[in-house]
């Protein structure tokens, strides 16, 4: 890989994670800008992204891609990888919701469409010129051209309760689990469904099966991974969550090879001990929401979280906090990302911590 010259041995290094082996050290995904190289602007929010994928216009967004990510330093485990995206309700958008990208605003988001369940059908929208239509269009333009260079993203997948919320709207979903649960739980049913479909079509079309997938989080699987999540799940209690929930998770979790699972906000905990029984959840990434301390403040949940047999994606610890703190974590499965200030300086924290393990 040109830009992860390394490529080969990160390969090693993610082998060994998934199977909770530890080679000499915990993985460092670490980026910095090259010694005096200029580091190019390229937008790569979800509204910008959107309009490349909306207008037919990828190869625009790779050449850009292409421009900046030559600026940057990848050392440790980190790959070069470009998220295409029609922002945070694309899965909803192929079922139907229409999703808006306005000039200026930084993401996207879908308008509800949903009137009745009873009424509209769950089914993925392969009409031609549409948002599955053309998310499958550039992944097999974006493969081609990011060949041997950088690697495309697994989508974002915001499936199961995530997309019934966005088509229907997330309090009106709410007072559906109240009026009519036995509708919301076929409308759920008919979502699961379309998950496989809506993976492999990025998987193949995104030429994974041979370069292997990444998700917008940085850990590399060379089979099918991805990231999966529920953030409605907050706004629900624990007996609605194992209800509606839990055996989707535990679905996508089963049909993946590995996974990583984005715990988002303190308001979901109540859900936690459920989310970690699942045997095929292989990681967790803790995001501890607007507002709240950062991770690093929750030394006694990622302990649980590792008590529990799940590796941890740490995203939010500064180059000199991982120094003085990751011997408090089990290195097995346990992942950081992070940006150093240089190439002397991400080199300088690979080797403190490895020869410090």
């Amino acid at each position: 890989m040109l830009y992860q010259p390394n490529f080969q041995q990160v390969r090693g290094y993610w082998q060994a994670f998934w199977k909770r082996e530890v080679l000499d050290r915990p993985l460092i995904c670490v980026t910095a800008p090259r010694d005096n190289a200029m580091v190019p602007p390229c937008d790569r929010t979800p509204t910008a992204i959107c309009r490349h994928i909306l207008d037919g216009t990828v190869d625009q967004l790779l050449a850009a891609y292409d421009a900046h990510v030559a600026s940057l330093y990848f050392a440790g485990e980190a790959i070069p990888m470009l998220e295409l995206t029609l922002g945070p309700d694309q899965y909803a958008g192929f079922l139907g919701a229409e999703i808006e990208a306005r000039e200026g605003y930084f993401t996207t988001w879908s308008h509800p469409c949903v009137k009745d369940w009873s009424s509209f059908p769950i089914r993925i929208d392969k009409t031609p010129g549409g948002y599955f239509d053309k998310m499958k269009k550039a992944y097999e333009t974006a493969a081609g051209l990011a060949k041997d260079r950088f690697l495309i993203n697994m989508l974002d997948l915001h499936s199961n309760m995530d997309a019934l919320s966005a088509l229907r709207g997330p309090e009106n979903l709410c007072y559906d689990l109240m009026d009519c649960p036995d509708e919301v739980e076929q409308a759920l049913s008919a979502v699961r469904r379309t998950y496989p479909e809506v993976f492999e079509m990025a998987y193949t079309a995104g030429d994974m099966q041979s370069c292997g997938s990444i998700g917008w989080a940085p850990t590399f699987c060379q089979g099918r991974f991805a990231v999966i999540q529920c953030d409605f799940s907050c706004m629900i209690s624990p007996a609605q969550a194992r209800r509606f929930v839990i055996p989707a998770i535990k679905e996508e979790a089963a049909y993946l090879d590995h996974c990583v699972y984005h715990y988002d906000g303190k308001e979901a905990l109540g859900h936690l001990d459920d989310i970690l029984a699942i045997p095929e959840i292989d990681v967790i990434q803790w995001v501890p929401g607007a507002g709240n301390p950062r991770t690093i403040e929750w030394m006694e949940l990622l302990h649980k979280i590792q008590a529990a047999g799940k590796g941890l994606w740490i995203y939010d610890w500064t180059p000199e906090e991982i120094k003085t703190r990751f011997k408090e974590l089990k290195p097995e499965g346990l992942v950081f990302s992070v940006d150093a200030g240089s190439q002397k300086e991400a080199d300088q924290l690979l080797s403190y911590v490895k020869s410090h393990f």
